[in-house]
């Protein structure tokens, strides 16, 4: 059980949405922990990624053979989590990863790491791909800025693993590959994926109601799951209405597996906006709304995939997508005005190639893909929620991107492997600004991106890596053809800036793993990552690649398995140096990333009665996160983020219970906020929310 605490928390649970009868199961439950006999089931506390019977010395595709820090999330894992109304609470144990979960409705998924800031809290920086279908939205105007991902599409059914890859290393990744990786897979239906169904009542208006069929069908194996979600929010003005479908059909024929998936997302929200944190410390009820006019918006996704994967280690592969992406988001800038940013977009793609593999010596991966990307991106200024004639951008796209990959591995003797990989991607784009018509243009340019690694053997139980690679972002529209200050459409004027090139990084990892007695797990790594032509603004309108950022730190993590009942980690994260290292005059030089991210947990898992008791606590802590305020710009540090969640869960014969408790102790609790010459502005959370949850398997 994870310690208390020192302030004082609140009594005061948000149960009156909760059955009674939920409620009194799982608090029962979860007083059990002395039950001495282990059922015989895995362990999931672990969530390093090896998988059973793989070593990293074997030369492979799979992210855990790659001379890097790769952190592994199982569908196993994902159960014991509280992941509430949003799906980046699956990372919330991967070391150093700061993924942020604030009461503004579907605005993205905050997801950093490595000291990258990743434009608030949408996930750039990073890139994610599910099923290798790529999630980041160039150039995306819905309030989130270049390179953001939406996953709020998916829902913890769906998925079956998650890989972290720590570092730009692997040449599978392209654009916003920086700060790492992000690769999800699917589940497939049949014996894999029981059905279900689920109901999940939370504080503060929260209600979930799922259904997951699995079944077979000849050789065809059918997974269709189906989500609604609502919240009212903790904060005033706050509310959020989701809607998720997934439907994917999966066959092997000879040594291949193909599936073809469709989903739908719908959802409508309203956010309460960030408030001034002297204004709270006076005074202001946490619960308000910024400048009493809550934001809101929309967004609907359609998507219909089609892969092809090998049953074994060799063989080719195929990507095939299509989707039909749209979302609009409004901002409240004031008592009566908004800014609303709106994305209109048909994306559609592929990636193919095949890998070779020869004998147990090396493998070989060859493949291109690209990417179209076509529709409008805005943002328009609201009064009174009704659109005026003056618009801050307003383009059509045309984003083309292609490119080629290759990655090798190879065995040189039974303890050193070798790794190389390297991309070459291609962007054409055509951008029409309609605001400034003068500056619509297009634009042509490339990125070349090669990687190095090893992994040496050097005693039994410790493995040894290093890596030295190259990953990149594509500029934005708006850096490509700027559009000025606020005004109407078809204006004079503009700049266009089609000699930009793509912001490179280099990064350089050393790391071990070590293995130094039975049930111990123990992980370090030190970064160093130099970006010589990061984008900035250097004038008004104008974008070039005339910036240097520097980003060093460590992390290190242990796991403690005793036994099939019992586990535990910790992980701590440390940035060393997250600045730009020639700032603007008068401009802060630190990057607002924490320098501390602290987590550690606990996992019991036993028999109960005729059933089995899980119970699961986990701490969070960041601390050292820099901002500047006031005018000239002084530095501050945000307040020390501190987040406790407890899981108890029982499962007898069909039915499973389940009650989570988060507990945000801080006043004016915070995962993220922005510095401004008036002051912090956080986006305040309740300081104890519970969330009961009812599944009958089928």
């Amino acid at each position: 059980m994870l310690p208390l605490p020192r302030r004082a928390i609140s009594t005061r649970l948000p149960t009156h949405a909760l059955p009674r009868a939920v409620f009194i199961a799982c608090a029962f439950h979860g007083i059990a922990c002395a039950a001495e006999e282990p059922l015989d089931v895995p362990q999931v506390v672990e969530i390093r990624g090896s998988k059973e019977g793989e070593s990293r010395m074997e030369p492979s595709v799979a992210a855990s053979a790659l001379p890097a820090t790769v952190d592994t999330i199982t569908a196993d894992d994902i159960a014991t989590l509280a992941i509430g109304r949003d799906i980046s609470n699956v990372f919330q144990r991967i070391p150093g990863v700061v993924a942020n979960n604030i009461d503004q409705g579907d605005t993205g998924n905050g997801f950093r790491m490595r000291g990258f800031a990743t434009q608030g809290t949408h996930g750039a920086d990073t890139a994610i791909t599910i099923d290798g279908v790529p999630q980041n939205i160039p150039s995306s105007q819905g309030g989130a800025g270049h390179g953001p991902a939406f996953l709020e599409w998916m829902t913890a059914d769906m998925i079956d693993t998650i890989d972290v890859i720590k570092g730009p290393v692997s040449a599978l990744f392209g654009d916003q590959n920086r700060a790492g990786a992000i690769a999800i897979a699917t589940r497939e239906g049949g014996a894999a994926t029981p059905s279900s169904a689920a109901i999940t009542l939370a504080g503060y208006g929260g209600r979930r109601a799922s259904l997951t069929l699995s079944s077979d069908h000849g050789a065809v194996r059918s997974l269709l799951v189906a989500d609604r979600y609502r919240s009212d929010g903790f904060r005033h003005g706050a509310s959020n209405d989701r809607t998720n479908l997934f439907w994917k059909l999966s066959t092997t024929i000879g040594d291949g597996i193909y599936s073809v998936r469709a989903s739908y997302y719908r959802s409508d929200y309203a956010g309460a906006g960030y408030l001034s944190l002297p204004a709270l410390e006076a005074g202001l009820d946490p619960h308000a709304t910024q400048f009493g006019l809550p934001g809101f918006g929309d967004a609907h996704r359609g998507t219909l995939v089609f892969n092809r994967q090998p049953t074994g280690a060799g063989g080719w592969f195929a990507t095939v997508y299509a989707e039909d992406f749209r979302r609009g988001r409004a901002i409240a800038n004031s008592a009566t005005l908004h800014t609303f940013g709106y994305d209109d977009r048909t994306i559609h793609g592929g990636r193919a190639g095949n890998t070779w593999t020869f004998g147990d010596k090396a493998v070989l991966t060859v493949g291109a893909e690209t990417r179209s990307d076509k529709g409008d991106a805005l943002r328009r200024q609201y009064r009174d929620r009704q659109p005026t004639a003056n618009y801050v951008n307003n383009q059509e796209l045309d984003l083309l991107t292609y490119g080629a990959f290759a990655q090798v591995q190879y065995r040189m003797m039974p303890a050193l492997k070798l790794h190389a990989g390297a991309r070459y991607d291609r962007f054409d784009y055509d951008v029409v600004n309609r605001k400034l018509p003068a500056a619509s243009t297009a634009y042509r340019g490339g990125a070349f991106t090669p990687k190095y690694g090893a992994t040496w053997s050097a005693l039994p139980g410790l493995d040894v890596f290093a890596n030295v690679a190259q990953g990149f972002r594509s500029p934005a529209a708006e850096q490509i053809s700027a559009s000025g200050s606020l005004g109407p459409l078809g204006a004079p004027g503009g700049r266009i800036n089609a000699d930009i090139d793509p912001s490179k990084v280099r990064s350089r990892d050393l790391g071990i793993r070590a293995r130094p007695a039975a049930g111990w797990n123990v992980g370090a790594a030190v970064y160093d990552i130099g970006n010589d032509d990061e984008i900035v603004n250097t004038a008004p309108d104008v974008f070039l690649p005339a910036g240097r950022t520097t980003r060093r730190g460590y992390e290190f993590d242990v796991n403690w398995q005793p036994g099939r009942a019992l586990g535990a980690y910790l992980s701590y994260g440390r940035i060393l140096r997250a600045r730009i290292d020639n700032p603007a005059p008068g401009a802060g030089a630190l990057l607002s990333v924490p320098a501390h991210t602290w987590k550690a947990g606990a996992q019991y898992r036993g028999a109960l009665g005729p059933g089995r008791l899980t119970v699961n606590g986990d701490v969070y802590v960041t601390a050292g996160n820099p901002y500047y305020t006031g005018t000239p710009s002084m530095r501050r540090d945000m307040p020390t983020y501190v987040r406790y969640t407890l899981k108890s869960g029982y499962d007898v014969g069909k039915v499973q219970a389940s009650l989570s408790l988060v507990a945000q102790p801080h006043r004016f609790a915070s995962d993220i906020a922005y510095g401004t010459a008036a002051g912090l502005l956080v986006s305040t959370v309740p300081r104890l929310q519970a969330e009961g949850s009812l599944r009958y398997f089928f």
